[in-house]
C-alpha cells in the first residue's frame, strides 16, 4: 500500500477470458501492477468469480470502493453477470455496463457488453474493447481491424463503428488438428517461412482443395521428410491461407490494422505481404488496456 494518503490503484482494468484473468491496478492512466490466473470463465461457477478476482486484486484495495472496469467471457451467459450484447452498427466502447452484485464492499464491479451480429449470425466479447483501446488513439480510422486468435475477428470500421464482423475458428482448428488429428505425428517446434507463404499462396488461390493439402502435410513428412518445422508452419499457411480467402471481401483494397499476439499477427502481416497488403500491428494488451481506460474515464463522466 502507499502512503501519505495516495491510492494505490485509482481503478482496476480487468480481461476475463475463457482460460484466462488479468488484471492491472491503474493510477494516473497507466497500469502500476499487473496479475495473472488462469481461473478463466470456463473454470469457474457462478459464485466463483468474487473470490477469484480478490484472490489477485485484494492487494490494490483501499478501505472505501475501488471501481473494477471488465471485459470479456465474464460478462458472458456463463459468466458472473450476463452483459447483454449490443447490436452492430455500434460503437465498440459502451456506457451501458452491467454491476454484478458482490459481497466485498471494497469491489464496485462494472462488465462491458460485447457485440452481436444477426445475419450472418455472430459475436464478440473482449475484442471489441481491443478496437475501441485502437480507435481512442485513431478515431478517424477506416477499414478493417483483424484481431488473430483462437476465433480470429475480421471487423469493419467506420464512423467509430464496427459496422460488421465475421469469426473465423482457423487457431482453434489448428491446435486440434496439431494435437489430436495425424497430423500430430508430423508437427513440432520451430518455423519454415518458405512454407508457410507457399501454404498461404496454394491455399488462398484454391481453398476448395483445404482436406486434402492438410492430408499432404503428413505424406510430404513420411514421404519427403519434410520436419516438424516445415509442417507446422505449413498447417499455419494453410489455414490463415483458406481464412484470408474466406475474408477477402474485407481486407481486399482495405486498411488493415492487426491486434493480438506478436507472434501470431507476425504470421497474419506476413500472409497478408504476399497478397501485397500492408497491415499495422497493435499490441493486444496495449489496446485492451486502452478500450477498458476509455471505458472507465465514460463511467466516471456518468457518475459525475
Amino acid at each position: 500500500m502507499s502512503g501519505s494518503g495516495t491510492r494505490y490503484a485509482d481503478w482496476i482494468a480487468v480481461d476475463w477470458g475463457t482460460s484466462h484473468l488479468r488484471a492491472w491496478a491503474m493510477r494516473d492512466g497507466a497500469p502500476t501492477a499487473e496479475a495473472t490466473s488462469d481461473r478463466g470463465m470456463g473454470r469457474l461457477g457462478s459464485a466463483d468469480f468474487e473470490p477469484a478476482l480478490l484472490d489477485l486484486v485484494e492487494p490494490w484495495l483501499e478501505q472505501d470502493r475501488t471501481t473494477v472496469v471488465a471485459c470479456g467471457m465474464v460478462g458472458s451467459r456463463q459468466g458472473w453477470a450476463e452483459a447483454p450484447y449490443a447490436q452492430v452498427p455500434a460503437r465498440p466502447s459502451s456506457d451501458r455496463l452491467t454491476r454484478p452484485a458482490t459481497h466485498d464492499m471494497r469491489l464496485s464491479v462494472h462488465i462491458l457488453p460485447g457485440l452481436k451480429q444477426d445475419s450472418p449470425a455472430d459475436v464478440m466479447r473482449g475484442e471489441e474493447t481491443q478496437i475501441a483501446g485502437y480507435l481512442t488513439a485513431n478515431p478517424d480510422f477506416d477499414g478493417v481491424v483483424c484481431l488473430p486468435g483462437t476465433h480470429t475477428k475480421w471487423a469493419q470500421v467506420s464512423a467509430g463503428e464496427v459496422v460488421s464482423f465475421r469469426t473465423f475458428m482457423t487457431g482453434e482448428i489448428f491446435s486440434l488438428l496439431a494435437r489430436q488429428s495425424v497430423l500430430r505425428h508430423s508437427i513440432g517446434d520451430g518455423w519454415d517461412d518458405a512454407a508457410f507463404a507457399e501454404a498461404v499462396d496454394q491455399t488462398i488461390s484454391r481453398p476448395e482443395t483445404l482436406a486434402t493439402r492438410l492430408f499432404s502435410i503428413r505424406a510430404e513428412a513420411l514421404l519427403h521428410d519434410s520436419g516438424p518445422a516445415s509442417a507446422r508452419a505449413r498447417l499455419s499457411g494453410t489455414l490463415i491461407g483458406a481464412e484470408l480467402a474466406g475474408s477477402r471481401p474485407y481486407w481486399l483494397g482495405q486498411r488493415i490494422v492487426l491486434i493480438g499476439e506478436a507472434g501470431l499477427s507476425a504470421h497474419y502481416a506476413r500472409a497478408l505481404s504476399l497478397q501485397g497488403l500492408d497491415a499495422q500491428v497493435i499490441d493486444a494488451t496495449d489496446a485492451t488496456l486502452a478500450g477498458l481506460t476509455a471505458a472507465w474515464r465514460m463511467l466516471e463522466e456518468a457518475l459525475t
